[in-house]
């Protein structure tokens, strides 16, 4: 659900989402546990993957928590799945038996398929999503070092390949050099500076 709020996000806004190849895109392997309420922040300690016999918890992908924040657009919705969930260990989003969720399991109940030809983004999947989230909070002002961080990567670099900037972020780059460059001009031209 929070893929799919960033992906009608960006369409309102007239923006594509970026990556080829937002912050989370499931949540399969969310707890109750794993939620602050005071800060709204997710820890992602594991993953669920298909394993033998189906599907099996595993750690993150860096084999090391994370923390997500969670947006206020989403924080009723997840607060309702807080309120509902029994213990720490429950996990807030379950498939239709009540188990773990499977990626076409999450494709079907999101009808994922339509809604993102519905936008014109058939070539879209749920993992570019993390691009998406990840440039938008780099054109907010965050810092590469908190994204890496946010983001689980062991390196900048990783980082960096996930960061989309558009033209209006590049153009204002360029407007935002000319505007520290102008204060610090003296009105009476160029000065040496004389130690």
């Amino acid at each position: 659900m929070a893929g799919l709020a960033v992906l009608q996000q960006a369409a309102e806004l007239g923006h594509e989402p970026a990556g080829a190849g937002g912050v989370e895109s499931g949540g399969d392997g969310v707890c109750k546990g794993d939620v602050d309420r005071q800060t709204w922040i997710w820890t992602v300690r594991r993953q669920t993957t298909p394993g033998p016999g189906g599907l099996v918890d595993k750690g993150t992908k860096g084999k090391r928590a994370r923390e997500v924040p969670i947006i206020e657009e989403l924080r009723p919705m997840v607060g309702a799945k807080l309120d509902a969930a029994a213990g720490d260990d429950s996990r807030l989003f379950v498939g239709p038996r009540g188990g773990r969720i499977s990626t076409a399991v999450l494709r079907d109940a999101t009808h994922w398929d339509e809604v993102v030809s519905s936008v014109g983004y058939e070539y879209l999947r749920r993992h570019d999503l993390r691009h998406t989230g990840l440039t938008w909070m780099a054109d907010a002002g965050v810092l590469v070092h908190v994204l890496q961080k946010i983001a689980g990567h062991g390196s900048l670099t990783t980082t960096q390949r996930y960061l989309h900037p558009n033209r209006r972020s590049i153009t204002a780059a360029g407007e935002a050099l000319t505007k520290h460059l102008s204060a610090m001009r003296s009105p009476n031209g160029p000065q040496e500076d004389v130690a």
